[in-house]
């Protein structure tokens, strides 16, 4: 499921928030446990990188793109 960029999952404070066993590509500078929701995993990412995953609907390794 892709979700629309912005701020919404930054901090988990709405609906919009990672859900146990869930992954998400993260461009933040900041990454500590439940912070884009409880049991959801984030993947700190470069701007490359996110894009990269976005246009193959999975991580890639970037580096294979360039």
């Amino acid at each position: 499921e892709w979700r629309d960029p912005g701020c919404s999952m930054g901090l988990a404070m709405n609906a919009d928030r990672l859900g146990p066993g869930e992954h998400c590509a993260s461009t933040s500078n900041r990454n500590f446990e439940g912070r884009q929701g409880a049991g959801g995993r984030s993947h700190l990412v470069s701007p490359a990188m996110a894009a990269a995953a976005a246009i193959a609907g999975h991580f890639v390794d970037v580096r294979e793109w360039l």
